[in-house]
């Protein structure tokens, strides 16, 4: 059983989606800040089940896709650390630096 971590960075992620979805609806922004949190939950049991990111030549770094964001994580010994929640829409290279994730 894998144990999920959420990295400062990706909780930092995570309160400027809800801040931003909140400017126009409270109450969704609350529902997809739980949605975001509970989705890495699927990872306990199968830590590899997300995909490699294609941006990254690196076969720990995975996501999950929710809804139009992207759950990007790296997969460390008996843990899955969340590094970043990222729109679908946006560049990724802008956002994650694969050499930084063993410092996350």
């Amino acid at each position: 059983m894998a144990k999920i971590v959420w990295t400062e960075p990706a909780l930092d992620d995570l309160r400027q989606i809800i801040d931003f979805i909140a400017q126009d609806s409270p109450i969704y922004a609350e529902r997809i800040g739980i949605q975001l949190v509970e989705a890495p939950r699927r990872l306990e049991p199968f830590p590899f089940c997300g995909r490699i990111v294609p941006e990254f030549a690196d076969k720990s770094i995975r996501e999950l896709i929710y809804s139009s964001y992207r759950v990007i994580y790296q997969c460390r010994q008996d843990a899955c650390c969340i590094v970043a929640v990222v729109h679908a829409s946006r560049n990724i290279l802008l956002h994650v630096n694969p050499d930084e994730l063993s410092a996350r």
